[in-house]
């Protein structure tokens, strides 16, 4: 039987259910673990790009896109040196390739989901005492 750990993290069900996972590839899909791995109860990690890149075995500039990716999609913020894991919201709408079948890829977010981004990165700025 599974046992929960003092160190214990979680998951977002909706993650799966609600399909967020299909529109990521698997290198954002692997560092949005490892962000929820190691965040804080707020989400917040100051991993950064080589150590971060290093245990995901992959290099920085495919850690860039990974991080823009899910950044686009509205699950993270991120503002040098912090990361956000941000709450999952509504199932995103599937994206849709030339032959009508959904696309495994994020495009660009939503408006309100770079809205809400943009607020997590002024929030993160006055937190560390930067204005964006």
């Amino acid at each position: 039987m599974r046992r929960v750990p003092a160190q214990f993290s979680w998951v977002d069900q909706r993650l799966v259910r609600d399909r967020h996972l299909d529109r990521l590839d698997v290198v954002a899909a692997a560092l949005y673990l490892f962000l929820v791995t190691v965040a804080d109860a707020q989400g917040l990690s100051w991993y950064g790009d080589a150590s971060t890149a290093r245990r995901l075995s992959i290099d920085c500039e495919r850690l860039r896109r990974a991080r823009g990716d899910l950044v686009r999609a509205g699950m993270l913020a991120y503002a040098k040196p912090l990361y956000q894991v941000l709450a999952l919201g509504d199932p995103p709408t599937p994206l849709h390739n030339a032959a009508g079948s959904e696309a495994p890829s994020v495009s660009a977010a939503p408006v309100s989901s770079r809205a809400v981004v943009s607020e997590h990165l002024a929030a993160l700025h006055a937190a560390l005492g930067r204005r964006p």
